[in-house]
Formats: structure tokens, C-alpha cells, sequence
């Protein structure tokens, strides 16, 4: 079992994404999301988890994100701990993101 859960950072993320194969996963609250979200991000709620878990690629590499990057290291090792082989929590979550990139911010 993996010990803990590796924490990147949004120049760390933004590489991983721009592999092409790794997923950012939003688990804010859904105003929060909808006032800004990073582009493609999917928003995972308890009513999305489902669906998530059964369309999910469970080899794919999942980012967690959420504001400030404590609430998304724990989601991320429920993740892990359902099947994930690869899951990580953004570090500083959705604000360290927006200020390093604010132009891949949408719905501001």
C-alpha cells in the first residue's frame, strides 16, 4: 500500500498533462468549480463519483486538486486506495494553480 501520497506542484501537473494521458480531477465544491476551474479539469462530486469510477482508466495518472491542496491529499489516497495505480494532490490546490497559470483558468 502506498505509504503516502505524492504532492506535485502546478509546473509538475502541467507536464504530467501535457503528456497527454493524465487527468486533473477538481473535488471543490460546486460553486467554487463553477466560478473557476482549470480547463478540462473533471469536477468529481459525491453525485459524479459513480461515474467516475466506472468510465475511469485506472491506469490513466490522476491530479487532485482542490483549493488549497490539504482536503486533495485525502481524496487522492481514497483514489488510490479504490484501484488508482498513479493518483497525486496538486500542491497548493486551485490557488497556487491560478496564480502560476491564469490564462488555463476558465469561468472566471
Amino acid at each position: 500500500m502506498q505509504e503516502s501520497i505524492a504532492q506535485v506542484t502546478p509546473d509538475e501537473a502541467r507536464r504530467l498533462l501535457a503528456q497527454g494521458n493524465a487527468l486533473l480531477v477538481d473535488i471543490r465544491d460546486p460553486d467554487s468549480f463553477s466560478r473557476g476551474h482549470v480547463k478540462g479539469a473533471f469536477h468529481l462530486t459525491d453525485a459524479s463519483l459513480s461515474r467516475f469510477m466506472l468510465e475511469a482508466d485506472f491506469e490513466q495518472p490522476i491530479i487532485v486538486i482542490c483549493y488549497h491542496g490539504i482536503s486533495s491529499i485525502g481524496a487522492a489516497q481514497y483514489l488510490f486506495n479504490q484501484g488508482f495505480s498513479e493518483v497525486y494532490s496538486l500542491r497548493g490546490g486551485f490557488e497556487a494553480w491560478q496564480k502560476s497559470y491564469p490564462d488555463e483558468v476558465k469561468g472566471q
